[in-house]
């Protein structure tokens, strides 16, 4: 009986491990198909991962540059433009209305300033009003900046009804108030040409011989700017000179020191003063902050191959050598507000500059020259001279500050 079990259990145990070892075949046959299946498809993966990764590559090499809104050209639009008619503004200015003083040409009008790689969005007066409702835009500098201000209100005039629009003067003239009120909007402009304060604050009586600034007083016009939900700056034209005249202390106290300082050494400290107060008194979650760049002015013809001795009078024609700079352009000035702004927006205070002078020098023929309103009776060594009188500095409206609108009006809508 133990003899035959001892037959009987090896022939079991041959039984179980051959089936064992064909469980074990069988399974390995199994990871090795599985194997190979993953391997594939990890490598379609990775393949799909490289084709993709190569698309996007391609994608980002075939992609245009970003947009630069500042760099393009001037292209002649009279179906679109002008987008405002000058005798149909209510508060247009006679320091800007060059129709009605008598010009012919009105090509200056209809051009329309192209980006090279993007388009500016059409300006629409009540969209912006509707972006402005219950809110300050307020325009802070010198005549240059003044004159945009008019531009803007003449963009959004013609979306307001006649009732429900006004203009008020306060602070003796410093400061404009135009309100819509249905949108209880309000777009200022309060003058300041220096931003600090000096002996040229007075917005009528300010034509003075020696022009004097107090380059670390400022609260005089800031008062009027702290609560403002826009802030549009600009300060260049006043101090073309080779130096000013600084006083520390206040005016009429005979305990104030004063001091010649250098151009543009004088331009930084007050610029410096400005952002100091910026930073302090900024709200950064509710307060959009804009500078505008150096306006040029076109005050001899030589530069752009002009007559010797002339300027932009009888221009009628804008400078078409691309990428052309005037002499009177200060790129070291330039060069202080970027660095001031730059400044600024590591201390987590955004001012975006609105950078117009490069695409403002194409345009000599944009000035009013001598349609405008004389202030002062001429000569008649002016009459016979009128290239005397040619006011090369402002700008025709409609015309070039209308484009610098559309530019502030870009950022305002991505904001």
């Amino acid at each position: 009986m133990a003899a035959k079990r001892q037959l009987i259990v090896p022939a079991a145990t041959w039984a179980i491990r051959n089936i064992f070892q064909s469980l074990v075949a069988l399974l390995i046959a199994l990871l090795f198909f599985a194997a190979v299946y993953v391997t594939q498809n990890n490598v379609q993966l990775v393949e799909d991962r490289l084709i993709t990764s190569k698309r996007s590559r391609d994608l980002l090499l075939s992609s245009p540059p970003r947009c630069n809104l500042f760099s393009g050209k001037w292209v002649f639009d009279n179906k679109s433009y002008p987008l405002y008619k000058e005798k149909d503004c209510t508060f247009m200015s006679d320091q800007l209305a060059c129709e009605k003083f008598g010009r012919k040409d009105l090509n200056y009008q209809f051009w329309r300033w192209q980006p090279h790689h993007c388009d500016l969005p059409r300006f629409n007066g009540t969209k912006l009003l509707e972006k402005l409702r219950n809110k300050r835009l307020v325009f802070v500098g010198d005549s240059l900046n003044r004159g945009q201000w008019v531009s803007m209100v003449c963009l959004v005039d013609s979306s307001i009804p006649p009732k429900l629009k006004s203009m008020h003067y306060k602070q003796n003239g410093s400061l404009i108030i135009f309100k819509a009120t249905e949108y209880n909007a309000t777009i200022e402009f309060y003058w300041a040409p220096l931003l600090v304060e000096s002996n040229s604050d007075d917005p009528v009586n300010h034509r003075l011989p020696d022009r004097i600034v107090r380059v670390q007083a400022i609260e005089k016009h800031a008062r009027y700017w702290t609560d403002a939900d826009i802030l549009v700056f600009n300060s260049y034209l006043w101090w073309k000179r080779s130096q000013m005249e600084v006083l520390w202390g206040s005016f009429g106290s005979p305990d104030g020191i004063h001091k010649d300082v250098i151009m543009p050494r004088v331009y930084e400290m007050a610029l410096r003063t400005w952002s100091e107060w910026l930073e302090v008194n900024i709200n950064r979650n509710k307060t959009q902050l804009f500078f505008v760049s150096m306006s040029p002015t076109h005050q001899r013809s030589e530069e752009w191959g002009g007559a010797k001795n002339g300027n932009c009078y009888g221009e009628t024609e804008q400078i078409v050598q691309e990428g052309y700079w005037g002499k009177d352009t200060d790129l070291k000035m330039m060069g202080i507000v970027e660095s001031v702004l730059a400044e600024l927006i590591t201390r987590g205070l955004n001012v975006q500059i609105i950078n117009i002078t490069q695409l403002s020098e194409y345009r000599k023929e944009g000035h009013p020259s001598i349609y405008r309103k004389q202030w002062e009776a001429l000569t008649e060594d002016q009459i016979s001279n009128p290239s005397s009188y040619a006011d090369c500095i402002h700008w025709c409206l409609p015309g070039v500050p209308d484009v610098w609108n559309e530019l502030v009006y870009a950022y305002i809508l991505q904001h």
